[in-house]
């Protein structure tokens, strides 16, 4: 089988796994990208290009029309937890 079916295979158990209750799963609480800029006191269009992102397309996650996950919410607790460095390192 090719490494692609292996890989299926495996995430496929693994899903399996995490509906059954069973297995490493790491859920995340969710995160309010406006509570976070707030704290940070960062505008709208200071925080999106913080994010890497548009600002339109930043606006649509404190408007819930998007959600927020992976790698851009573990990046949100980055900055709700230590913002001059994340500033200092991204837009530097």
């Amino acid at each position: 089988m090719s490494s692609f079916g292996d890989d299926l295979i495996q995430a496929m158990a693994e899903a399996l796994a995490h509906a059954n209750g069973e297995g490493p799963a790491v859920v995340h609480a969710p995160i309010a990208p406006r509570k976070v800029r707030e704290q940070a006191k960062l505008t709208q269009a200071q925080m999106a290009p913080l994010m890497g992102m548009s600002l339109s397309g930043y606006r649509k996650w404190e408007q819930g029309q998007r959600r927020v996950n992976g790698p851009a919410a573990t990046l949100l607790r980055l900055i709700q937890k230590e913002p001059e460095l994340v500033k200092r390192a991204l837009l530097s």
